[in-house]
């Protein structure tokens, strides 16, 4: 087993969807279970307030987003929606097409850290 990673990515037809992805252990000993090293080129920290409800938009590029606080309600394009809560990853990849709406949870105000890897 690994972390659990949700994923929105985008088809041909640049309609978005949801799966789940895992990032395996690769590596165990005394200080825990560590994943291999995977790409990034920056970090983005970022607050959305408690009123935060962003129409349609794709991904402004390749990015694991990590929820420090608070949640997101996500729908894809092809209607399926999750919610994503504190502590939980995201990998958005659906950077062309119709992309996806963005809403907060509860009227809460979130804090988030953008990892991209382009």
């Amino acid at each position: 087993m690994g972390i659990r990673v949700h994923n929105l990515y985008c088809d041909a037809n640049g309609e978005s969807h949801w799966r789940d992805i895992q990032i395996d252990w690769a590596q165990e000993g005394p200080e825990g279970k560590t994943s291999a090293r995977l790409p990034a080129t920056g970090i983005i920290f970022r607050e959305t307030g408690g009123d935060y409800d962003l129409s349609w938009h794709p991904a402004p590029r390749r990015q694991y987003i990590i929820n420090l606080d608070g949640g997101v309600k996500i729908t894809a394009s092809d209607g399926e929606t999750r919610e994503i809560g504190a502590g939980e990853v995201i990998l958005v990849e659906d950077i062309h097409g119709k992309g996806h709406l963005s809403q907060s949870i509860g009227g809460k105000m979130r804090h988030s850290i953008f990892v991209p890897i382009e």
